[in-house]
């Protein structure tokens, strides 16, 4: 084993990834009908900050055709219908360590949706398979494309899983959810997020209105002390003003667009339901080592 290729503190990566999970499963637990998205995210990143970690990105809550990027505002009142088909994609990072997992749950406990969810599950478990040292991510879309059409069903080509750094959710290297798009290939220590998505509609994405998730794109500086402050809190990681009490901050950031990234959010082209599932692993020498399976 290659230990240079390795996080320096992979414990740290490992903590943040068990938090995670548990963060994933409460989520799912308190997608009832009737319940509100906003207090599902605040429960879930709250659950996070008293484990000693920060939320990696504000809780992703999309339901039916959203396949991503929608969390709540402060001020949404929404709630949870039974028959909905909710993802529930959250992170924690400590110190930058970050892991990222997703699950799918049908509101109300129906079945209406029971095949797409096993598709997406038997999709993640294939992709995962893959996963070893020098494979070429296509082997894993590949893996998640054949899985989804077992089903009679589409992966979403547009949507992707990732490698991870500190403090770079999205570190570089896509990991594509359909063959014949990158021949890059995994390297032993590398921090990976396996991620499909599912969908019985048009297997790709379309950019639904912006919504409440942004991120700094780069430092914007000293001159405005509150932004610089801001961005000392949250550096380059996706965050949300729900998290920002201070009413001038706030009209900081507004003003502050040329430093800011703002995120649609994602939604079904052809208006089909999405389902996803997603854990982070460790590529270790004999294969995936699944770091955000729920162990206790």
């Amino acid at each position: 084993m290659n230990s240079l290729a390795y996080p320096p503190d992979l414990d740290r990566w490992r903590a943040a990834a068990r938090i995670s999970a548990k963060a994933r499963e409460l989520g799912i637990s308190l997608a009832v009908p009737g319940a509100s998205r906003r207090a599902i995210a605040d429960r879930v990143e709250g659950f996070i900050r008293s484990q000693g970690a920060e939320p990696a990105f504000p809780a992703n809550l999309s339901r039916n055709v959203e396949a991503a990027h929608y969390t709540p505002s402060r001020e949404d009142e929404e709630v949870l219908q039974a028959g909905d088909l909710l993802k529930v994609d959250v992170g924690a990072h400590l110190d930058g360590a970050i892991a990222d997992t997703a699950a799918t749950v049908e509101v109300g406990g129906g079945q209406k949706f029971a095949t797409l969810r096993r598709a997406v599950e038997e999709a993640l478990r294939a992709g995962i398979a893959q996963v070893q040292p020098g494979v070429s991510v296509d082997r894993i879309g590949s893996a998640v494309e054949a899985a989804a059409h077992r089903y009679g069903l589409k992966p979403i080509r547009d949507l992707s899983g990732h490698t991870i750094q500190r403090y770079l959710l999205h570190a570089g290297k896509s990991i594509p959810n359909v063959g014949g798009l990158s021949t890059v290939t995994l390297e032993e220590g590398e921090v990976v997020a396996i991620e499909p998505f599912v969908t019985n509609g048009a297997g790709r994405i379309a950019n639904g209105p912006f919504g409440n998730i942004q991120r700094f794109r780069e430092d914007p500086g000293p001159s405005d002390p509150r932004l610089a402050a801001l961005f000392a809190r949250f550096r380059t990681l996706p965050f949300t003003l729900r998290w920002v009490d201070d009413e001038e901050d706030r009209k900081r950031l507004r003003r502050a667009r040329r430093w800011l990234q703002t995120y649609p959010v994602f939604e079904e082209a052809g208006g089909g339901v999405v389902a996803q599932m997603e854990h982070t692993v460790l590529v270790g020498p004999q294969g995936a080592e699944l770091l955000t399976a729920l162990t206790d």
